[in-house]
């Protein structure tokens, strides 16, 4: 279960990635802000329903529950997103043509983009050192490096 959370994990840095593809290249395109930022906003959904699904197979797999949480972070962040666009549209309709109190509380965006890509870095590293096999522990007196004489004395 613990490779199957790896796994999400990788997926999720992937979908991330791609979302800053799909901003970009909707941000340049000469099309409708509503076509051109269509496939950001459908991946908008699955950078929310994937780390809710991760979070499940991570309580599922009994990983440490800051790992958890940090999954359920991703999907909280996910939610501001959505807050920071219909916060920034609704300031955005004073008709100005120069910088609009709504434009600057849409920088947030980014902001808040950035922030779900060092958390889904985050949890992708340690759901990564997890799904590794432990390092066996060698058997005292076994290696010549290791002595066994007996208890530990005391300093007197």
């Amino acid at each position: 279960m613990r490779k199957v959370f790896a796994g999400l994990a990788g997926l999720l840095m992937l979908v991330v990635v791609a979302q800053f593809y799909f901003a970009a290249s909707g941000a340049f395109s000469t099309a409708p802000n509503d076509e051109s930022f269509r496939p950001h906003r459908a991946l908008g959904y699955v950078i929310f329903l994937l780390p809710v699904l991760m979070a499940i197979v991570a309580a599922v797999a009994r990983m440490p529950g800051r790992l958890i949480g940090m999954t359920g972070l991703v999907a909280g962040l996910a939610v501001v997103q959505v807050v920071i666009a219909v916060l920034a549209k609704a300031f955005n309709d004073t008709g100005d043509t120069s910088t609009t109190t709504g434009q600057l509380i849409f920088g947030l965006h980014a902001v808040n983009g950035l922030a779900i890509l060092a958390v889904a870095g985050n949890v992708a590293r340690q759901a990564r050192a997890l799904s590794r096999p432990a390092v066996p522990h060698r058997q005292a007196g076994v290696d010549n490096d290791v002595r066994v004489t007996g208890p530990a004395q005391p300093a007197s």
